[in-house]
């Protein structure tokens, strides 16, 4: 037997472990997956996988835009990986065996094109976070200054960036007379599918007008709804799986019993059966999209910096403490909920008690620390939009200025207790100039930061309402620290 998960093991794992419903041998590529992480992993992968057995035209062909890491620990394995799902009750295996192969981008570049360009790829998805579309997060547009792009317009057949790689692959599937792939985003991005439509036609543009107006009028682009937690692995998980096992799991992936994907039914070239596995097809996302980045990313970003604030290591840990609870509670019921329009039969009552329990599950490790990266990116989709929408029908915004007051806190890069914080985020050089011009002035801090208008825009600062809320807030966050300006929380 082997002592790593591959093909060969399969048979031997033990009966508890869930295995492919399906022979691998006759799996085809019908996928190009960019952006290969653990969130794709537990959950675009998943339900594909489901569907497999009746139809193995789907097989994915996954790509990672920087790192090797991911073809380094799944290519000896055949691609395959375990799921480990979590909860109070326990754990459940299973081995997911829809990525048939990993490409490492940077130096495949030609092979991942060709991927893309086969006739065979009808989808193209992407799990790339929100700065991987290389755009301004305040606006939606293309960012025509971002190093990546400025590179793939010089040098199109060579390309870094998703938007790159995408243009290149439609170029010449246009070219040779093949009809354009799908594009389905699964970022936390306002209106994904729109957005991504909009960036891709600018960088086609840029690269040749006609293909520009190619890309208006032929590539799909349909929004969706993603949910489901999924913390990054730690070396426990690897021990403790590969001890149910019987063999070596480099990357399992961690993540809990909920999921969700909804999706607008627009694929000219065919899709997998994913209706099969849960997931729902709508005419419309946005309503759905609004209430998950609202509602569980809106708060996730508040708990997460609110609570490293606190000295909590996790999500739960945040949670155990009562005066979150309330607090994320009250922003969930009072700020929040006003702003969603959701269709009828949709039940938001239910959603936001399961994500309180969703967030308290002390079996997913879901660090506060890995939340708050790229907060920049984040906040105007997560926490922004809902404030504009409260300061148009003059609706109190206490709990919402605090998770922006707390994101200022955090990207100074130094603690309560004065240690560092490692700050991890696109704009991270510029954030650190203006703490470090700032000082420990909540003022001038808070002028520095509004001033960014890739984050806030043209309009926010000059709303004082608003920036009079979050400087009071950022105040009481230096002076009292986080777990007593929570605990204390009062609107007004």
């Amino acid at each position: 037997m082997s002592d790593r998960l591959n093909d060969d093991a399969l048979a031997d794992l033990p009966g508890r472990v869930q295995r492919p419903a399906y022979d691998r041998r006759n799996v085809r590529t019908g996928i190009v997956h960019l952006g290969v992480g653990a969130f794709h992993r537990a959950h675009q992968a998943v339900y594909t996988d489901d569907v497999m057995a009746a139809d193995p035209r789907w097989g994915i062909v996954a790509a990672s835009l920087r790192s090797p890491d991911t073809f380094d620990a799944l290519q000896p394995q055949d691609g395959l990986y375990t799921l480990s799902v979590r909860s109070q009750e326990g754990e459940a295996l299973r081995v997911i065996g829809s990525i048939s192969r990993v490409i490492v981008a940077p130096r495949e570049i030609e092979d991942l094109l060709e991927v893309m360009a086969d006739p065979q790829t009808r989808i193209v998805t992407l799990t790339v976070t929100e700065k991987g579309y290389c755009h301004d997060p305040a606006t939606g547009a293309l960012n025509e200054a971002h190093p990546d792009i400025v590179h793939d317009l010089a040098y199109s057949m060579n390309p870094k960036s998703a938007p790159g790689f995408i243009v290149e692959a439609l170029r010449r599937r246009r070219m040779n007379g093949v009809p354009p792939f799908t594009v389905l985003t699964c970022d936390n991005l306002p209106s994904n599918g729109r957005t991504v439509k909009r960036v891709l036609t600018r960088f086609a543009e840029l690269v040749d007008p006609e293909l520009g107006r190619f890309v208006v009028d032929e590539v799909s682009c349909p929004s969706t709804m993603v949910d489901r937690i999924v913390p990054a692995t730690s070396d426990q998980d690897r021990e403790r799986i590969a001890g149910v096992l019987g063999v070596a799991d480099a990357w399992p992936v961690v993540t809990e019993p909920f999921t969700q994907w909804v999706i607008e039914d627009r694929f000219p070239q065919g899709r997998p059966a994913w209706e099969a596995a849960g997931a729902e097809f709508v005419s419309d996302v946005e309503p759905y999209e609004h209430m998950k980045l609202r509602l569980l990313n809106g708060s996730h970003s508040t708990l997460a910096y609110l609570g490293y604030l606190a000295g909590y290591e996790t999500v739960a840990d945040t949670m155990a403490d009562e005066a979150f609870v309330r607090l994320i509670r009250g922003l969930m019921d009072e700020e929040v909920t006003p702003t969603l329009h959701m269709p009828p039969g949709a039940d938001l009552e239910s959603y936001k008690s399961a994500l309180i329990e969703r967030f308290k599950n002390p079996a997913l490790k879901h660090r506060t620390w890995q939340i708050a990266m790229d907060g920049s990116q984040k906040l105007p989709q997560r926490l922004l939009g809902t404030i504009r929408d409260r300061l148009s029908s003059g609706a109190p915004i206490g709990r919402l200025s605090l998770g922006v007051a707390a994101w200022m806190r955090y990207v100074t890069g130094t603690d309560e207790k004065g240690a560092a914080i490692d700050v991890r985020d696109p704009m991270a050089a510029r954030l650190r100039e203006v703490a470090d011009g700032a000082g420990p002035s909540a003022e001038k801090l808070a002028r520095g930061l509004f001033a960014i208008r890739e984050i806030f825009g043209d309009d926010l600062p000059g709303d004082l309402r608003f920036t009079g809320e979050v400087k009071a807030y950022l105040t009481r966050l230096y002076e009292l620290g986080a777990r007593r300006t929570v605990s204390e929380f009062k609107i007004g």
